[in-house]
């Protein structure tokens, strides 16, 4: 979901955003004109890594678990969200009905900070190419590290910047795409609505992050999502708890729930074994249990969970590393870096919306 990703996209709506816990800001509202997501319909590459005007909402997403040389632990954000305006053929300059919106965060123990920056598309402030890859708006980039047209995503450099932080990364993957679903058909209602859904989530990472002024040399394990759809969210659904999770023994899980205000929550999920083998999650074998609440402000959010996975014997209790990971964007959510211990231990990402 990114994980539901941020469908924060319809933050570009430039509307007023919703009531909390209504609708999360309009993602269920009708997309007459826009494409459907169906059942059936092969995500193709390098195609899919670029822009779908057809489509109204679509993302790229990169969240990094980090360490410094001490062993000290940091988390990383780094996303591109585009809105179309209205349906139809892409138009010329100012025309264009594309609108972009970029979201970046760094996240310590004890100091999360975070960025947000917009764009209008046909004037080249912002856009996505999918072959060599490139992603950016104004100087924030997510690009491939080689100009070899087949290079797709195996190879990629990432930069952003605030007025507290700055971070640039090299992100490098041997291990395949992961689609996610029913072969990257990812369903979030029994009412029909659904997504695009794919992934990269065995980066290693490294690179340099700045802080206040302090440069700090990281490494780590990045993931990155890419999904698109036109109408993400059903009328009853408020928003999501989403997962990505790196297992100390190489498997890679996605966890999400689809929080409902009048009728059962959905749940999906994805099990990746070290090799990039995938393996869609019964709805049934997924329990997402909040252990402990954070205030933030107005809010309070379940920033401890248990995590458990039937059929593969995953019992865990996740730890944020800072539980005010709170981007206070336009339209605001939790997003930071995880640990956990139980059955199996290791790190990853929560994201919250809705709250």
């Amino acid at each position: 979901m990114s994980a539901e990703r941020l469908l924060l996209a319809a933050v570009l709506m430039l509307a007023a955003p919703a009531a909390r816990g209504e609708d999360f800001a309009g993602l269920s509202r009708d997309a007459l004109g826009f494409a459907e997501v169906k059942r059936g319909v092969p995500v193709v590459f390098p195609r899919d890594f670029g822009v779908h005007p057809e489509f109204r909402l679509e993302w790229w997403y990169v969240t990094a678990n980090l360490k410094d040389d001490a062993g000290a632990s940091y988390g990383m954000q780094w996303t591109l969200f585009r809105r179309s305006a209205a349906p139809g053929p892409e138009r010329a300059g100012f025309a264009n009905q594309s609108l972009w919106m970029g979201h970046a965060a760094a996240t310590a123990v004890d100091e999360h900070v975070f960025a947000e920056t917009f764009a209008r598309g046909g004037v080249g402030q912002a856009g996505v190419d999918a072959t060599p890859f490139k992603a950016w708006i104004d100087d924030w980039s997510l690009e491939s590290a080689t100009d070899a047209p087949d290079a797709g995503l195996s190879q990629l450099r990432l930069a952003a910047r605030g007025a507290r932080f700055a971070y640039a990364l090299e992100l490098a993957a041997r291990e395949p795409l992961v689609l996610h679903g029913d072969e990257g058909y990812s369903r979030k209602s029994e009412q029909g609505q659904a997504s695009y859904y794919f992934s990269q989530p065995f980066y290693s990472a490294k690179g340099v992050l700045t802080l206040d002024g302090r440069e700090i040399k990281v490494s780590g394990k990045a993931w990155l999502d890419r999904e698109w759809s036109s109408q993400p969210l059903a009328k009853h659904q408020t928003g999501w708890d989403w997962f990505a999770l790196h297992l100390a023994s190489g498997e890679k899980v996605m966890l999400y729930r689809f929080r409902s205000a009048s009728s059962g929550d959905e749940f999906a999920g994805t099990w990746i074994a070290s090799d990039g083998t995938a393996q869609a999650l019964p709805a049934a074998g997924i329990k997402l249990t909040p252990l402990q609440q954070t205030q933030i402000g107005e809010r309070t959010l379940p920033t401890r969970w248990r995590v458990e996975v039937a059929g593969h014997g995953l019992q865990i209790e996740t730890t944020p590393l800072n539980p005010a990971a709170w981007n206070a964007t336009r339209l605001a959510y939790w997003e930071g870096p995880i640990s956990f211990r139980g059955s199996h231990q290791g790190e990853g990402y929560l994201e919250m919306t809705g709250y």
